[in-house]
């Protein structure tokens, strides 16, 4: 039988187990894939917490993971333009961390993207395109991002700074020359970070993107104005001040962004850094190293 890793509870990282599974049957609209590489988020480890049980109900027992690539195994009788045979990637309702899984809207993996890329891609670099086109910047313009070590910042930077826009972005002393590798005037986070932010924007500060959560939003709408320059994926105190939060509604996403941003990435003109491969049989272990905040860059389990 095939495995995956699964949980019957809330908690730390070894909750998750190895388990033998049933190979999941596709909807008519989705697709089977034999998994070869399902990226680690952040996210995870919330949902494994129990923070985010308002938006993810939970239905033990769980299959963790919400991206991943693999090749088309089985098709739903609805399903168009995707073939047994296909290379994909994508986002899998049915949890990434198996040897199997269902995908609703699988897209092509470009020939010269890796499995691990294309399973890194589609969480972190829908969550920066998403952020970036609701921010509405124009060339000329400057963004303040805070988190831009991490993988949504980077790439959100990235994206940024090919569209002519001027990036500032905050980030841990160790990923400061990191961050200025991607185009970005680097500014080490923490107390003072507004006053560093200042002493580099000669033209002031446009926008903001928060991927931190560090409690950072009211010196951000000080800094730029009002709070609708100002857009969360990270403090779930927005609300109270006034700044919209974009992730939990998933009509909010644009997964429409995914072939645009594999083809960039293919080509080498988008960066999104693989950390750390893990066996699958070794989940627990990748949770734990994103929950103390060891890696630079993203996860990925290889089943």
């Amino acid at each position: 039988m095939p495995i995956a890793i699964t949980y019957t509870r809330f908690g730390d990282p070894d909750v998750l187990t190895v388990s033998e599974t049933d190979v999941p049957q596709p909807a008519p609209h989705e697709v089977r894939v034999r998994v070869r590489a399902a990226s680690v988020n952040p996210v995870d480890n919330k949902i494994r917490r129990g923070d985010l049980v308002n938006v993810f109900p939970p239905h033990f027992p769980i299959t963790p993971g919400l991206d991943a690539a693999g090749v088309v195994d089985a098709v739903g009788e609805a399903v168009n333009g995707v073939r047994v045979g296909d290379d994909v990637f994508g986002v899998t309702p049915s949890g990434s961390y198996a040897e199997y899984a269902l995908m609703s809207a699988p897209v092509i993996k470009p020939q010269g993207l890796s499995w691990e890329l294309a399973a890194a891609l589609p969480t972190v670099g829908e969550t920066a395109y998403r952020a970036l086109r609701h921010l509405d910047l124009k060339a000329g313009q400057t963004l303040l991002i805070h988190g831009t070590g991490g993988s949504v910042g980077a790439i959100a930077a990235q994206l940024a700074v090919a569209r002519g826009i001027t990036v500032i972005g905050t980030a841990a002393p160790t990923d400061l020359e990191r961050v200025s590798g991607l185009g970005a005037i680097a500014v080490p986070y923490g107390d003072g970070w507004a006053q560093r932010v200042r002493a580099v924007a000669l033209q002031g500060v446009d926008k903001v993107f928060d991927t931190s959560g560090a409690g950072v939003l009211a010196d951000s709408i000080a800094l730029v104005g009002g709070p609708e320059r100002v857009i969360t994926i990270a403090d779930m105190n927005a609300a109270q001040h006034g700044v919209r939060f974009t992730g939990m509604d998933p009509s909010d996403r644009v997964p429409e962004a995914l072939p645009e941003l594999a083809e960039l990435t293919a080509s080498g003109k988008l960066t999104v850094p693989i950390w750390r491969t893990y066996p699958l049989a070794e989940a627990a272990l990748a949770q734990a190293d994103l929950e103390a905040h060891r890696n630079r860059g993203k996860a990925v389990l290889l089943p």
